[in-house]
């Protein structure tokens, strides 16, 4: 166990799991019913970790409030029909978790995800109570906000200095800096680690069976620019 971090927070959507192809789809599936024009992947990729009104405003502005609310429960409907199977999770990620319980860390969730989906995810994984805490977008401020994060170092009685963000999207790495932590950049989901590595992270990775190499030798392993 690295003896700098107790706690390691997972984003979940482009992190844990395979379902940024998935979100893409959702969104533009629901701009249709709408009646506004699909975005492009990758506008739609830069807002995959808001809280999802947040997210359909950043993306279509010209919307009002109403407007906004029907078009989310246009993509919940399109969502759900499309995830009847969860996304898959990411090679490395079940036996990676498994060893950093092992080892001692404490594992966590912060996710722009809203509490019935995430729910739903980790039941069909089984791991209902497998984390310390979870946290979703629709019970605490969305991300960058801090506050996300600062309730889960609270509950874990853990300091902001002795825990690691792990996330795919700027307001993961955005949110971790605004609560005095230290954040991993992981290139495989919703943004490149060009593009992440402007937010200061103190490793960028390719693949998650990484992080526990990085962890398990911080001072020698440094995966940034592969």
């Amino acid at each position: 166990m690295n003896k700098s971090y107790d706690l390691l927070i997972f984003d979940w959507d482009g992190t844990l799991a395979d379902s940024i192809g998935r979100i893409v789809e959702a969104m533009n599936v629901a701009a249709g019913r709408a009646g506004e024009a699909p975005s492009s992947d990758e506008a739609v990729k830069g807002i995959i970790g808001l809280a999802l009104g947040e997210a359909i405003a950043t993306l279509y502005p010209h919307l009002d409030a109403q407007q906004v609310e029907a078009f989310r429960r246009h993509y919940a409907d399109v969502y759900m029909a499309l995830d009847q199977q969860p996304s898959p999770l990411f090679d490395g990620v079940v036996e990676s978790l498994e060893a950093f319980r092992a080892e001692g860390y404490r594992l966590a969730v912060a996710t722009g995800k809203a509490r019935r989906g995430l729910d739903r995810v980790l039941k069909a994984n089984g791991w209902e109570g497998y984390f310390d805490i979870t946290r979703a977008a629709d019970e605490t401020r969305g991300k960058p906000h801090p506050l996300m994060l600062e309730e889960i170092l609270a509950h874990c009685r853990v300091e902001p200095g002795r825990a690691l963000m792990v996330g795919d999207s700027a307001f993961d790495l955005q949110m971790a800096s605004n609560a005095g932590m230290h954040s991993v950049a992981v290139g495989y989901g919703a943004m490149s680690l060009q593009a992440l590595a402007e937010f200061g992270p103190q490793v960028c990775i390719e693949h998650f069976s990484q992080l526990r190499e990085w962890l398990a030798e911080p001072a020698q392993i440094n995966f940034q620019g592969r």
